[in-house]
């Protein structure tokens, strides 16, 4: 592979053993309350060598293929590029952007269930064949545009779950699948494995069992219609928790020893996205605009009790939201909290306060209620595991532009990149070193990944 994206413009800091991220999150906010208090990330693309050693622990031999849209920031896609991980592209931009690493085409799986027919004929020309497929409609659709295609099908889970509407929203019944099959034999369409998900959410691991029975029984359908069947994708909702990783791997192992043992030639896969890169990316914001508001209904559970009528709430405007990097917001709860950047004693009061984004929009509402400290405009706010959903394509609502991002990682994490042998030449050109007495400039080091 090339290794590099050309005309990616961005460095990677070695931060050596006595700087810490924090220390960046503060040499930045320094920076940044001087020239312009625009919001930032700081990208640890350690952890994403951290949680790739981890996965190799637990669940080798399943490969991980990486979901794009959950961040497409070059940092984050070169190394994983050069772990050996392969990619789940849900459209041609992605694509084309994963080809540019040199990629190979059997390392990335087009998982979009709603196919334009033009990305469809991308993909064939790219030699990118290998697509997940849930209704007749698509197989119809494909068989047109994409003689080569090889078809996962994508089956429905039955997690009961607050998102199991989501879950069946996607993928076809295993009575489908037989009609799927005879289509694609009328077609003379390729299927060759099964694909389900199980959502992040899903508290009963029990869903995984049903699933992988369920992949069995596909699979022992496709061979009555001599389709030869040796990919099996056990989807995403990979949360980042080692705990929860290793729950995963308890109750899939013995199945997958059962079903689709090592000698049945059936490849298993998996689509981890939250998993790696939730944790490695903290979003600096700051405060922008500062409301003082009498209104009962902002207040956190229980805060009502210990409350006096002469307390005040708090409304704070911060200068990023759910048309930036926020974005996940509109259609799932935040996962973080926002921690105070500035120093404050342990027994100031704290007061009910709200967090809105820059829009005025009345959808831009980052935290409906929490207790913070009194806080002033020009004061910063940190909110850790922003990683996944907010560093997608660029937002085109207003003039929104995404925050810099400024790439680190450890000498202990470039170590284990040696160790691994994919720290190459070409690697080291994006890296720099990072002294523990940090003075760094914006300027000077870092570049938007825009």
């Amino acid at each position: 592979m090339k290794g590099f994206l050309e005309d990616a413009n961005y460095s990677i800091g070695l931060l050596d053993e006595g700087a810490t991220l924090a220390d960046v999150i503060d040499n930045c906010i320094y920076e940044h309350t001087h020239t312009g208090k625009k919001a930032f990330y700081v990208g640890d693309l350690g952890k994403l060598v951290r949680n790739n050693i981890q996965w190799q622990n637990v669940m080798a031999p399943i490969k991980p293929f990486y979901p794009v849209r959950c961040n497409s920031t070059p940092g984050v896609l070169e190394i994983l590029g050069t772990l050996g991980i392969g990619f789940a592209c849900s459209s041609k931009s992605e694509m084309a952007l994963v080809q540019e690493l040199g990629i190979s085409p059997e390392n990335i799986i087009y998982t979009n269930p709603c196919k334009q027919a033009s990305q469809i004929k991308y993909a064939a020309k790219a030699g990118i064949n290998i697509m997940t497929c849930d209704n007749d409609t698509e197989l119809k659709k494909i068989s047109r545009n994409h003689p080569n295609a090889k078809l996962l099908l994508h089956i429905a889970t039955e997690d009961i779950t607050a998102d199991e509407e989501m879950n069946m929203k996607f993928g076809t019944t295993l009575k489908n699948c037989r009609h799927l099959m005879e289509c694609a034999k009328e077609l003379g369409v390729q299927i060759v494995g099964v694909k389900f998900h199980v959502s992040g959410s899903c508290k009963d691991l029990q869903t995984y069992i049903h699933a992988i029975s369920d992949a069995r029984c596909v699979f022992d359908m496709a061979e009555e219609f001599g389709f030869k069947m040796n990919m099996l994708d056990i989807g995403g909702g990979f949360t980042g928790s080692e705990l929860q990783l290793e729950e995963v791997n308890h109750v899939i192992r013995p199945l997958l020893d059962v079903y689709f043992p090592k000698e049945s030639g059936v490849n298993v896969i998996a689509e981890p996205g939250c998993y790696y890169v939730s944790s490695a990316f903290t979003l600096a914001v700051n405060i922008i605009a500062k409301k003082t508001v009498e209104c009962d209904k902002l207040l956190p559970s229980g805060v009502e009790q210990t409350r006096n009528d002469d307390e005040p709430v708090f409304t704070y405007y911060i200068n990023d939201g759910v048309y930036g990097s926020f974005a996940s917001k509109l259609s799932e709860k935040l996962n973080t909290i926002p921690e105070v950047h500035k120093k404050y004693k342990e027994d100031e009061p704290l007061f009910a306060s709200s967090l809105w984004g820059p829009s005025c929009d009345e959808l831009d509402q980052i935290v409906e209620n929490c207790l913070l400290p009194e806080l002033s405009v020009g004061d910063w706010l940190i909110f850790d595991n922003m990683g996944s959903g907010t560093l997608g394509e660029q937002s085109t609502f207003n003039d929104y532009q995404r925050p810099l991002i400024y790439y680190m990682m450890s000498f202990s994490d470039w170590d284990e990149m040696q160790d691994a042998g994919i720290a190459s030449d070409t690697l080291m050109k994006n890296f720099f070193f990072v002294p523990s007495c940090i003075q760094l400039s914006p300027e000077d080091r870092f570049s938007t990944a825009a």
